[in-house]
């Protein structure tokens, strides 16, 4: 979350992210050198670990996330990946570098269209920066051909 930011300020700070190369105040990294979209702690794989949607919403079936791809799921803010068939990995659909919605999924990386960054649909690590943090890995649960939040 944008602290600080009233309703105007946060449409402008996501519309500029979207095709601007400067970085807006509202998403600069904190004193702490983290995006304000980064969350402490870690997962199993190493990954930070962020505060994560509401759990025990339906999000899909899985077969609608393709092997070796992902769908992002914009209103939840997560992305949810099947690196091999049968293997399903779920992040946080914010970009670590400076906050903005990641867009795409596309060749075994999840895309950031603001500058570029790619994160690997196994664990989120950063595949091509400027983003030098993985994506927060998010809880789901898949039982039969559903898939939930955690």
């Amino acid at each position: 979350m944008i602290a600080g930011v009233g309703a105007g300020g946060l449409a402008l700070a996501i519309s500029a992210c979207g095709g601007s190369t400067e970085t807006p105040a509202a998403t600069a990294p904190d004193a702490g050198g983290q995006s304000s979209a980064a969350q402490p702690g870690a997962s199993q794989s190493g990954a930070p670990q962020s505060s994560a949607p509401q759990s025990g919403g339906a999000l899909a079936k899985t077969a609608d996330i393709p092997v070796g791809g992902g769908k992002i799921f914009k209103d939840q803010k997560i992305v949810v990946t099947q690196p091999t068939a049968g293997e399903f990995k779920a992040f946080s659909a914010i970009c670590t570098h400076k906050g903005c919605p990641v867009a795409s999924v596309a060749d075994g990386a999840i895309v950031c269209p603001c500058h570029g960054s790619k994160f690997d649909i196994a664990d989120g690590s950063v595949t091509n920066g400027p983003a030098d943090k993985p994506l927060a890995a998010q809880q789901i649960k898949v039982e039969g051909d559903q898939i939930t939040l955690a």
